[in-house]
């Protein structure tokens, strides 16, 4: 059987874990982080497309966490998640691959240093010379729009998604927000359009071996129609279109996304 017939087979057999209330004080912490100064003013206008507190609220994470975001970039929600975790205690570690998208990380951590000096780097994919993240250490793993970056090398999110299950803590969890693919779409259009399907982010994690928790869809859009010629980066805040349609595609908005919760189950 092929791996991903396997994991998919597996989605049909698990039942999802019940998902527990979010504590007041931890929505609290989460809401005085996206409300914080220090974040930038064209981060903050994305609030009311990409959701930060519902999101992070979704996915149970504590001030007191260790947490890892993947592949920040500039740092949209590494604004939100440093101060959070400054507030409880908690670590938070940026992990980048190495280039222009981990130099542009490095400038955001160096721009305020009394807001980020705490957070750690590592490299990932890991490396066996540079910074890693050490197996079982973590309480969470959170990425945002980076799946479907991983796809276009064979092997890579396989290798991605198992790399991840080995840093967690046995219970830890693992926060996925990416574009969605519509089930009744041609998976091929995962290969060039920047989206991709629920099945198929949940049968890499499946097949890495974690549980399936459950979703929201606090980051949907239904005005997304999902098949632009330039695929997800026709909308905002990306524009690949230039000036034509502009007002068309910042009337639909930034993207529909899956937002999806696993854990690594414990022994």
């Amino acid at each position: 059987m092929r791996p991903y017939l396997f994991a998919l087979t597996l989605l049909a057999v698990a039942a999802p874990v019940a998902a527990k209330p979010v504590d007041p004080a931890v929505r609290a912490a989460i809401d005085a982080a996206v409300a914080a100064s220090t974040r930038t003013p064209a981060n903050k206008a994305r609030d009311q497309y990409r959701h930060p507190a519902e999101t992070l609220a979704f996915f149970g994470i504590k001030p007191g966490d260790k947490i890892v975001e993947l592949w920040p970039f500039g740092g949209w929600f590494t604004e939100i998640l440093t101060p959070f975790v400054n507030s409880g205690g908690g670590t938070l570690t940026v992990a980048s691959p190495a280039g222009k998208y981990d130099a542009l990380i490095a400038t955001k951590l160096a721009s305020d240093l009394p807001t980020y000096g705490k957070v750690i780097r590592a490299r990932f994919p890991s490396t066996p010379t540079e910074p890693k993240i050490a197996p079982n250490s973590v309480d969470a793993v959170l990425t945002f729009r980076n799946i479907h970056n991983w796809m276009g090398k064979p092997g890579a999110a396989d290798t991605a998604f198992a790399e991840i299950f080995a840093m967690l803590k046995p219970g830890g969890v693992l926060g996925v927000e990416d574009h969605r693919l519509p089930e009744n779409m041609d998976t091929a259009r995962e290969a060039s359009s920047g989206y991709l399907k629920v099945s198929t982010v949940r049968a890499l994690a499946a097949k890495a071996g974690f549980q399936f928790v459950g979703s929201s869809e606090i980051n949907a859009n239904p005005r997304d129609t999902h098949d632009y010629p330039k695929g997800v980066w026709t909308l905002p805040p990306s524009y690949a279109e230039g000036d034509a349609d502009r007002a068309r595609f910042a009337a639909i908005g930034e993207s529909d996304r899956m937002t999806l919760k696993f854990i690594k189950p414990r022994k």
